[in-house]
């Protein structure tokens, strides 16, 4: 009787741990990728994001050798501005994409 008393907790508590990952996933406060796991595909590379809300964000995406800003909502995507990549700034502390 203890040893499905104990394996009932761990798996109440793994379900928990995974319903609150899954919460805050869709939310966007939590982001993960596999370790080492690179952001580059092809030609194209998301650099940064930054979540506004729950439903908007701002991305900066690397396309060749132009920066693209990206508003994404609830309403699908809008490009906001796009730049030789020259002219994008790398914030303190972060290294240039290469």
């Amino acid at each position: 009787m203890d040893l499905a008393r104990e394996l009932g907790a761990v798996i109440l508590v793994l379900g928990v741990l995974g319903a609150t990952l899954w919460a805050l996933r869709r939310v966007g406060a939590v982001r993960w990728r596999a370790p080492g796991g690179a952001r580059t595909r092809g030609r194209i590379e998301m650099v940064e994001r930054i979540a506004l809300s729950p439903g908007q964000a701002l991305h900066l995406v690397r396309l060749g050798n132009r920066g693209l800003l990206i508003a994404s909502h609830a309403g699908g995507c809008t490009l906001v501005e796009s730049v030789p990549w020259q002219e994008c700034r790398v914030a303190p502390g972060r290294e240039e994409p290469s």
